[in-house]
C-alpha cells in the first residue's frame, strides 16, 4: 500500500488541497465585494457632503444678497426710523419703542402705521427677487422684562408675552390690510408670513451685562431662508 502510494501519489492530499484553494478563492471574492461595496458608500457619502457644502455656500450667498438688496433699499431710511439691518440674522430691527406702541398698549402708533405703509410694499418688493429661498418671514414682538412694580418676575414674563403677540399681530393686520399690496403679496404674506411674541426673551444688554430696557422694547422682521431644509432633505436621502 505505501508503495503503491509512493508510485501513484496520494489523491487524499490532492484533494484537500484543491478544498483550501477553493476556500481561499471565496474569502478573495467576498473581500473584494465588501471592498466595492465600501468604495460605493464612501462616493455617496462624499457626493451628499458636497451637495451639503454647496447648500451652504448658496445659503452664505443668498444671506449676503438679501442684506444688500435690503441695505441698499432703505438705508437712507434707517436713521430716521431708528432702525438697522442685521447681516447675519437678516433681522430688520425697529428699535424706538415710542415710535411703535404706547405703553402697554397693542394698537400701533400713527407713526408707526405712516412708516409700516412705506416699508411694507417696498419689504415686499425686495424679498420678491428671494421668494424661492424664503421659508418665513417672521414679525417678532420683544419687550423689556419689567411690567409693575409689585409684579413677580413670572408673572411680567407672561404679561410681556401676551403684550408682544398682541402686538406682532397688530402689526400683521395692518400690514396685510394696507391698500396698495396687490392680491398676490397679500396671498404670500398670508402664507409666509407669522407674528411671533417673544416678550423678555431675548433683551439687549448694556455693556456691563445689565438689562437695555429701551433697546429691549422693538420690532423685527426677520427673513428665514430654507437653507436648513434642503440640507434636512439631503440627510434623510443618505
Amino acid at each position: 500500500m505505501a508503495e503503491m502510494n509512493s508510485i501513484f501519489g496520494s489523491s487524499r492530499g490532492k484533494e484537500d488541497g484543491e478544498h483550501w484553494l477553493t476556500v481561499s478563492d471565496l474569502m478573495a471574492g467576498l473581500m473584494m465585494v465588501f471592498l466595492f461595496i465600501a468604495i460605493a458608500f464612501m462616493r455617496h457619502v462624499s457626493i451628499e457632503r458636497d451637495k451639503i457644502k454647496d447648500v451652504a455656500v448658496a445659503y452664505q450667498q443668498n444671506q449676503v444678497a438679501i442684506f444688500d438688496a435690503l441695505n441698499e433699499e432703505f438705508k437712507k431710511d434707517l436713521v430716521k426710523w431708528k432702525a438697522s439691518i442685521d447681516e447675519k440674522t437678516l433681522a430688520f430691527h425697529f428699535n424706538s419703542p415710542e415710535v411703535l406702541f404706547a405703553t402697554g398698549e397693542s394698537s400701533l402708533n400713527p407713526e408707526f402705521e405712516e412708516i409700516l405703509s412705506n416699508f411694507i410694499p417696498r419689504y415686499l418688493e425686495v424679498l420678491e427677487t428671494y421668494k424661492e429661498s424664503i421659508d418665513e418671514v417672521r414679525i417678532e414682538g420683544h419687550t423689556s422684562s419689567e411690567w409693575g412694580v409689585d409684579t413677580h418676575p413670572d408673572d411680567a414674563y407672561f404679561f410681556n408675552m401676551t403684550l408682544s403677540q398682541n402686538r406682532t399681530r397688530s402689526v400683521l393686520n395692518y400690514s396685510y390690510l394696507l391698500p396698495n399690496l396687490n392680491s398676490q403679496q397679500r396671498k404670500w404674506i398670508k402664507s409666509s408670513f407669522a407674528a411671533v411674541g417673544l416678550a423678555s426673551s431675548r433683551l439687549k444688554l448694556n455693556a456691563d451685562g445689565s438689562e437695555n430696557k429701551e433697546k429691549s422694547r422693538r420690532v423685527t422682521f426677520r427673513v428665514i431662508t430654507n437653507a436648513d431644509i434642503q440640507i434636512r432633505k439631503i440627510v434623510d436621502g443618505l
